[in-house]
């Protein structure tokens, strides 16, 4: 008896047409007696269709190609589920994939996503939103939200707005942060809620984050000039350095002095002057190499 397979396609992530993709998932699927039922997202109602499908398949594993809000998506509409996520990374910056270094070739992913063993993965719940894998206010995500409203996707609509946005940056924010039974003030740049170490870019912003260690990680830049950003980039992330805090806990909030724009796993969240954030330990099966 064959075994289901529901494979989650964001048709239009990262810019890339998906047609080949989707015959090498359907090709591995038959050769490994997989029944395979495909579905493409639309952006509306795509949690209660996957559920659908889940109860009407009881699927061995729901393999996903997209980008992190994709593989998100897919995660909170299983919540309810002992299932395995498997991850085709297809996005424009795959950061989850990146931290689980997950391989560059089609044929080892496939095997991967299908096949291999699991962890168990925390997420992060940030104003009743959830979180896979880092989230920010400041800098980061007024690139964000300049990315959602350019027309060039990929790594150069990125590069574009990269340039745009620490041009037009705004001044400093004073945050005040209540973490481990003690609050704390910093003026920052940018502070960002980590699950986990690298952006999809393969920068590493923090460095010692564990996704199943029932805790997430503050990272507060409270100077982000050009020395720091090259530090960061080339994977110098200056730890021990007075621009940089670190703070590890499971629940916090951070209030503002006036209203920051956020993001969450790469998808733009507005401005907001309160983030109450909390661990959601082993919440999903993440298949790892």
């Amino acid at each position: 008896m064959k075994k289901n397979i529901i494979f989650v396609v964001n048709p239009i992530s990262g810019d890339l047409d998906k047609s080949d993709l989707i015959d090498a998932v359907s090709e591995f699927s038959a050769v490994n007696h997989f029944h395979l039922e495909v579905y493409e997202t639309s952006g509306k109602n795509d949690i209660a269709a996957i559920q659908k499908l889940y109860k009407e398949y009881q699927p061995e594993r729901i393999v996903v190609a997209g980008g992190d809000g994709t593989i998100k998506m897919v995660a909170e509409a299983m919540e309810e589920n002992d299932i395995i996520i498997g991850i085709l990374p297809a996005g424009s910056a795959n950061g989850l994939s990146v931290d689980l270094n997950l391989p560059t070739t089609i044929e080892e992913n496939l095997k991967v996503a299908f096949l291999h063993h699991y962890i168990e993965m925390d997420m992060i719940c940030i104003n009743g939103k959830k979180s896979i894998h880092l989230s920010d206010i400041g800098l980061n995500a007024n690139l964000v939200k300049n990315y959602e409203e350019s027309n060039m996707r990929g790594i150069w609509g990125y590069a574009m707005q990269a340039f745009t946005t620490l041009k037009e940056s705004e001044e400093p924010f004073v945050a005040t942060i209540t973490a481990n039974n003690e609050t704390v003030e910093h003026v920052a740049r940018m502070i960002v809620i980590a699950n986990s170490q690298k952006y999809g870019t393969g920068v590493i912003i923090n460095p010692n984050g564990a996704m199943n260690d029932g805790k997430f990680e503050l990272v507060i830049l409270k100077n982000l000039d050009l020395l720091l950003i090259g530090k960061i980039i080339t994977g110098n992330m200056p730890i021990d350095s007075d621009d940089v805090v670190i703070i590890s806990t499971d629940k916090a909030t951070i209030k503002t002095d006036y209203a920051v724009n956020f993001q969450i796993d790469g998808e733009y969240c507005g401005s907001q002057s309160l983030l109450d954030i909390y661990i959601l330990h082993k919440q999903m099966k993440i298949a790892i190499p």
